[in-house]
């Protein structure tokens, strides 16, 4: 089911036969580097992590992380889309795009995209990120999209220090 559409690309939710693209962009060397290894190391496995993950936010809260496609070929490039963490009080803005689409501008594409809609449709008042100390590609871009670095914070069962970005909605 596609949930957005811009000029380049289509937002839609993730099925397990997005399982081959997702076991190949959760063990890309960035992913891992700027958000961790999941573990998933077959495609049975991607989709269990599919089913457990985005499936089950999307029934739960409506939203998640969606399969990003270009427009022209249908070829999913990444994922972005809002996750609800235990962790964090307010929704959390997430992408991730394989290496061969960086630089292009559809991660700015796909999280504009996602913010207005977070904003506009699923009306928001608050949205955040996180990101490593040493992801600086990710702070640039969502500085680009409206988010402000907040605070450094550290999650309880983490040793690692996150950066947290946040927006609040001004017409609110």
């Amino acid at each position: 089911m596609n949930i957005l559409e811009t000029e380049r690309l289509i937002l839609r939710l993730q099925t397990t036969d997005d399982a081959p693209f997702i076991l190949e962009l959760v063990n890309d060397p960035s992913w891992i580097q700027f958000i961790g290894d999941r573990g998933v190391k077959t495609v049975e496995e991607a989709a269990r992590y599919i089913e457990n993950g985005a499936i089950r936010m999307y029934e739960q809260f409506g939203f998640c992380l969606y399969v990003v496609e270009k427009t022209e070929d249908q070829i999913p490039i990444g994922i972005c889309g809002f996750v609800k963490r235990d962790n964090l009080e307010d929704v959390d803005i997430g992408f991730a795009f394989l290496p061969d689409y960086w630089g292009k501008g559809y991660a700015y594409e796909a999280a504009s995209a996602v913010l207005a809609y977070g904003l506009d449709t699923l009306e928001f008042n608050r949205i955040v990120a996180i990101t490593t100390q040493d992801n600086h590609a990710s702070a640039k871009l969502l500085e680009r999209i409206g988010l402000q670095f907040e605070k450094v914070i550290q999650f309880s069962n983490d040793s690692e220090e996150l950066r947290l970005f946040s927006l609040d909605d001004e017409s609110s």
